[in-house]
């Protein structure tokens, strides 16, 4: 008995220091030092089969390997997107308001992310209506079509998108497509097959090759974009599923917020699913070129004056770009911040950014969904909507089914429409990508979404958080220690 305990002591010491060695050899936040260090004690053995393929990172590798001749094209892109801002009037919000300017110059700076200024865009925020406008422009591709997308499920609308994509294939119409397998169920090599025999170009996103060797397993490509000719751009929260369209039993209604993007900024997301394209494929000669047609500019009856940025940011870059972005956002806030996002479990900066907007007297208000779709996150997130409303942040759980929307207006001036949630995934380990419009008009119709929402929203108020059993506050505290690592 006493060898026993003696083996049983010395393996738990064993196990001990192997998880401080572990987590302490590589630079990481305190928070989620702590979230490792629980998961690999409390969890010897599984815990490091578990770290082996999800906490050990990218490791400096270089995911987009971009060469001196990468570098050129996409200097020349942002230099055509600099040209095309030289036919706008001139009399943009860009001009007008300084805390876009000071964020316009930082995601320049940070991202080389372009300013464009002519740009018209329209908002969706229901699945059926933003497949049936995204599907007729796709019907009037003539030349190239690129899809990209973190979920694209094998069910009715993803074969229905596949079958569509195969039809301009049979036209004549280049198509590509980037996926990421680990949100997409189903879509395999004999899902792809019919359209890869047709001619499609299809490939899942490097994160998912060589899993053994580069355990990547927890980053994923969360990217949703498709490009259309080099001239339209789409891009939000939409991925491509039946529950997307309100079809499941689980989630009921599915409300999400997308644009169509028509103007020089498709260049960015052009230029974007290049690079992950690029990254993806494993023979050199299957990369794509720069190519001109690739970056159309519409007819000039077909833009708008909008001025915007698309900024992406992943993994690969030491720097958390879009995050940085929203804190300076908030900071930036006179009046108001309102924010929706379907995860809520953010970082220490973030938190602070909110905390020091609502007590400098601005309305911050978050809308969350009101059901989970991923428990240990929805109970995460339940915590931090907790915390934020003792503190003074308004917080609205969306009553009319799933809210998966990733929205920030900022005093009716200033919005953002992205792929990025307000967790420390989307912060830290996605590769995302989201737009940033500097127009009132736009930011004003975002806030009128916002608006309709909260009618069909509970607000979050003390009562409800004291009826909370002792057992849902359990899972809270307990999904809120491992945040860092969901």
């Amino acid at each position: 008995m006493q060898i026993f305990i003696t083996i049983l002591v010395g393996l738990l010491l064993l196990n001990t220091t192997a998880a401080l060695i572990t987590v302490f050899r590589k630079p990481r936040s305190i928070s989620s030092v702590l979230a490792w260090i629980m998961t690999l004690l409390f969890l010897p053995g599984i815990g490091f089969i578990i770290y082996l393929f999800c906490g050990r990172g990218i490791n400096g590798q270089k995911v987009f390997n971009l060469t001196a001749y990468d570098q050129e094209k996409i200097t020349e892109i942002k230099k055509m997107v600099d040209a095309d801002n030289l036919k706008s009037d001139g009399k943009l919000d860009i001009n007008l308001l300084t805390d876009a300017r000071v964020l316009n110059k930082y995601f320049r700076n940070m991202d080389s992310s372009p300013l464009s200024k002519r740009n018209s865009l329209k908002i969706y925020t229901d699945g059926k209506e933003k497949f049936e406008a995204l599907f007729e422009d796709i019907r009037q591709a003539k030349e190239t079509v690129h899809v990209e997308y973190y979920s694209f499920f094998n069910d009715r609308i993803g074969n229905q998108f596949l079958n569509l994509l195969g039809e301009k294939v049979k036209e004549g119409v280049s198509v590509h497509l980037v996926y990421d397998p680990w949100g997409s169920p189903g879509a395999n090599k004999k899902f792809f097959a019919d359209f890869v025999a047709l001619g499609g170009k299809v490939a899942p996103f490097i994160t998912s090759k060589n899993m053994i060797s580069k355990t990547r397993l927890n980053y994923h490509l969360h990217r949703k974009m498709v490009i259309i000719d080099g001239k339209i751009g789409w891009t939000g929260g939409f991925n491509v599923g039946d529950q997307y369209l309100g079809e499941s039993k689980k989630f009921g209604y599915w409300r999400d917020t997308h644009i169509r993007l028509v103007g020089s900024s498709v260049f960015s997301l052009q230029e974007i699913f290049i690079m992950d394209w690029n990254a993806s494929v494993q023979h050199e000669a299957d990369k794509m070129d720069y190519l001109d047609h690739y970056f159309q500019i519409a007819e000039d009856s077909q833009l708008g004056d909008l001025a915007l940025q698309v900024v992406s940011d992943g993994p690969d870059s030491e720097e958390e770009i879009l995050k940085s972005g929203f804190i300076k956002m908030i900071l930036s806030a006179e009046k108001s911040v309102w924010i929706q996002t379907p995860y809520l479990i953010p970082d220490d900066s973030m938190i602070n950014a909110l905390l020091i907007a609502v007590r400098s007297g601005i309305d911050v208000r978050i809308m969350i969904p009101c059901m989970p779709d991923h428990p240990f996150i929805y109970r995460a997130t339940q915590y931090y909507a907790n915390y934020l409303h003792k503190r003074g942040i308004k917080i609205y759980m969306y009553q009319n089914g799933f809210l998966h929307a990733k929205t920030m207006i900022i005093d009716n001036e200033i919005c953002m429409i992205g792929t990025t949630n307000q967790d420390i995934r989307s912060y830290a380990l996605n590769f995302e990508v989201s737009t940033f419009i500097y127009d009132t008009e736009v930011a004003w119709k975002l806030t009128q979404i916002f608006e309709s929402d909260m009618n069909v929203s509970l607000l979050l108020t003390d009562e409800i958080i004291q009826n909370q059993s002792h057992w849902l506050r359990f899972k809270q505290n307990f999904s809120r220690l491992l945040s860092p690592i969901l």
